[in-house]
C-alpha cells in the first residue's frame, strides 16, 4: 500500500496586509472550487493545512464534503521570511530567496532560514505519514515550504522548481513508508478536469 499526499499551494491572495490572516481574492476563492473538483473523487483521508487563512480557506470545502475539520500545524506554515508579520514585497523576496537557496542556513534578522523551515515542517510531514499511514492527505501549503519540504525527499525541487509552481497548484506525492517514490502535478493543462 501507498500513502498519497496531495500538497495544495493556496490560491491567489490580497498583498497587503498580515502574512498569517490574509484571505483569498476573488479569483482565489474560484481557484479553490477548481482544487475541489480536482481532489473530490480521489477518497480523501485527512485535510491539514498551514494555519494561515489563505491555505484553510483552500482546502477547507475539501474537509467539509469528507466530513472532517481540518487540521491546523502551526509547523506547516509558510517560511519566515523577515521579523514582522507583513509580506515581504516580490522585489525583496527574488534575491532573499535565490541566496536562501544556495545557502540553506542564510536568513535576515529574526527571520527563518531554509534549514529552520524544512526541519519544522518535515518533522509534521513524517507525523502525517506515520499516522495516516496508507491513507490519503491533502495539506494545504504555502510555496517556498512545500518546496522544502519536497526537496527533503529529492533535491531536484529547488529554486527553479518554485519558481514554476503556480496559485493555486497541486502535486501529488506517493509514499512507500517514509520513501517518497512518485510525483505528479495535478493542477496545470488540464485544469478542471479530474485526472
Amino acid at each position: 500500500m501507498s500513502t498519497f499526499v496531495y500538497m495544495v499551494r493556496h490560491g491567489e491572495s490580497p498583498k497587503e496586509g498580515n502574512d498569517r490572516t490574509r484571505g483569498l481574492t476573488e479569483k482565489g476563492y474560484l481557484d479553490a472550487k477548481r482544487v475541489i473538483d480536482i481532489l473530490k473523487d480521489k477518497e480523501i483521508d485527512v485535510v491539514a493545512s498551514s494555519p494561515y487563512i489563505r491555505s484553510i480557506l483552500t482546502v477547507e470545502q475539501l474537509a467539509q464534503q469528507i466530513g472532517e475539520k481540518v487540521l491546523v500545524f502551526e509547523d506547516l506554515k509558510e517560511r519566515i521570511f523577515s521579523s514582522g508579520n507583513n509580506r515581504v514585497s516580490d522585489e525583496e523576496l527574488v534575491p532573499l530567496l535565490e541566496k536562501s537557496f544556495s545557502e540553506s542556513n542564510f536568513s535576515l534578522e529574526g527571520a527563518e532560514s531554509n534549514a529552520d523551515c524544512q526541519k519544522r515542517a518535515i518533522k509534521v510531514l513524517k507525523e502525517l505519514l506515520e499516522t495516516f499511514r496508507d491513507k490519503k492527505i491533502v495539506i494545504g501549503t504555502h510555496g517556498a515550504v512545500m518546496t522544502l519540504m519536497m526537496q527533503y525527499f529529492d533535491s531536484t525541487y529547488d529554486l527553479g522548481f518554485l519558481h514554476s509552481t503556480s496559485k493555486p497548484d497541486i502535486y501529488r506525492m506517493e509514499f512507500n513508508e517514509q520513501e517518497l517514490v512518485n510525483v505528479q502535478r495535478l493542477w496545470g493543462v488540464n485544469i478542471g478536469v479530474n485526472q
